[in-house]
């Protein structure tokens, strides 16, 4: 047994010749094979930008081809998740011909975000970009004071 850097296996296997022996061969084609589904790749992993200015936090995650009403965003203890469920089922029938296709499948991501004003969070969903400001609170400036040492 050996291990390889998580990454690295696609690059490497690619230049070496491949064998019908190769265990790692066969897993890499049968799970990179166009055919499977997004869960068992890595490209499921929702891409998410946060910027941050003086008053906001703002987060802008992609989801193309997600409706609305399968987002639940939460904010617990400065923990921040956005995740997706989704079930789809398509059921289509034409003369001798049919066709049912079923997909399901959830992902999420989690972020810390101190100091945020709950009550104020706005999101919007649009074009597939869901959009999240996250006003923050007002930081006091803690004054120093010197003790002195008797």
């Amino acid at each position: 047994m050996f291990l390889v850097p998580y990454g690295r296996r696609n690059k490497s296997l690619s230049q070496r010749p491949q064998s019908i022996f190769d265990m790692d061969s066969m897993f890499d084609n049968f799970f990179g094979d166009s055919f499977v589904p997004a869960v068992f790749t890595k490209d499921n992993q929702m891409k998410v930008d946060i910027k941050e200015n003086e008053k906001e936090y703002i987060v802008e995650a992609d989801m193309p081809g997600i409706k609305k009403e399968e987002i639940n965003v939460e904010l617990n203890n400065d923990r921040l998740t956005i995740s997706v469920e989704q079930n789809e089922e398509i059921n289509e029938e034409k003369e001798n011909y049919i066709r049912r296709e079923r997909r399901c499948g959830s992902y999420c991501r989690s972020f810390i975000v101190e100091n945020v004003k709950n009550e104020e969070i706005e999101a919007k969903f649009e074009n597939g970009v869901l959009s999240l400001t996250l006003p923050k609170k007002d930081v006091e400036v803690k004054k120093i004071s010197k003790i002195e040492i008797k």
